[in-house]
């Protein structure tokens, strides 16, 4: 170790905490200015051009209804054309200036700089990219049977948004357009049989984190960070261990997941809510940010919960037999109040 190395290993932490200890009441009442800065102005995307990827079902439709009801021109892109289709025409009926679908598979950069190429030629601008196409995986990592099931996630969730933001960001820069990206709280919350998409999602944070500095203040950056939130992927549909897509989709009030859901279009609101007013981060539910902290400052403490929870049992995990036990599952998820059968 060189003298330098030790010098800062003895001076920094020590002088850095005091530093932080210091400005965290001015940092605090600049967020709290910048949060009320936030509630009163934010963007008017009327006639904007808004890309919205995975827009078929789930988080991005219910964006693309939210950014319709706003007079936006949507650009819906999926793979799945009829429900693409189908989405458009809603969207019109919510308000939408124009729906243009395009079909496009995100995990193949051709297809990436296509959706870009064609969306330019439409309209000529591009001021918002919604990165929100994503997959799961629902297996142990050691129960792995091919290789594809761990690429195939990983493809999805991190080089889909990547390929789709380097193509995209050239007409960002012109329109000082906005970024969004659908991350997870699994991108800072160990959550068993989804190692695989939690490292994708901890890796797509880290990028546009670092995206964001080098852009500054020329394209605005926002990063989704949803919990379990009703979709066809927590209903059933994912990458199994032998790289398959499974379909095994249960009914809207039979959840996959450790935790309670959130409702689609609650999270869709906030996710759209949150890149009108420039937020860096939208958590929803925002109870999982107490997980920020045991992240830091007790991380055997998350450790502990999650192995004793989801991997002793991992046929059924606790919350699940909470759930059961208390009928709570009816309380929480009535079928009444779950939109869009």
């Amino acid at each position: 170790m060189g003298l330098l190395e030790l010098v800062l290993n003895v001076v920094l932490p020590p002088s850095a905490a005091l530093s932080l200890v210091l400005l965290w009441p001015l940092l605090t009442i600049l967020d709290v200015f910048r949060w009320m800065f936030s509630w009163l102005v934010h963007e008017n995307v009327r006639g904007k051009v808004i890309l919205i990827t995975g827009s078929s079902s789930g988080i991005g439709e219910h964006m693309a209804y939210e950014y319709a009801r706003r007079g936006a021109r949507l650009v819906l892109v999926a793979r799945r054309e009829d429900q693409l289709r189908a989405v458009a025409d809603r969207a019109i009926t919510k308000g939408a200036s124009d729906v243009h679908v395009l079909v496009g598979d995100m995990t193949k950069e051709d297809d990436c700089k296509s959706v870009i190429d064609a969306t330019i030629h439409k309209y000529g601008r591009l001021d918002h990219l919604i990165n929100n196409a994503g997959n799961n995986n629902s297996f142990f990592f050691e129960d792995t049977q091919d290789t594809k099931a761990l690429t195939a996630v990983v493809d999805t969730d991190f080089w889909g948004p990547v390929y789709m933001t380097y193509f995209a960001l050239p007409h960002l820069r012109r329109t000082y357009g906005k970024i969004l990206v659908t991350a997870s709280v699994g991108s800072y919350i160990a959550f068993p049989r989804e190692s695989i998409y939690n490292g994708a999602k901890a890796g797509i944070l880290q990028f546009f984190d670092t995206l964001r500095v080098e852009a500054g203040d020329t394209v605005g950056i926002t990063v989704l960070m949803p919990g379990f939130t009703e979709s066809e992927g927590t209903r059933g549909k994912m990458i199994n261990e032998n790289g398959e897509m499974i379909f095994n989709q249960k009914k809207r009030d039979e959840h996959f997941g450790p935790s309670p859901m959130a409702f689609t279009e609650e999270v869709a609101k906030a996710a759209v809510k949150g890149m009108l007013r420039g937020q860096r981060y939208v958590i929803v539910p925002f109870y999982y940010s107490v997980f920020l902290l045991y992240r830091v400052f007790a991380p055997e403490v998350m450790e502990w919960m999650f192995r004793f929870g989801f991997v002793s049992h991992p046929e059924k995990p606790r919350s699940k037999q909470a759930l059961e036990a208390t009928n709570a599952q009816k309380v929480l998820y009535p079928k009444s109040t779950l939109k869009g059968e």
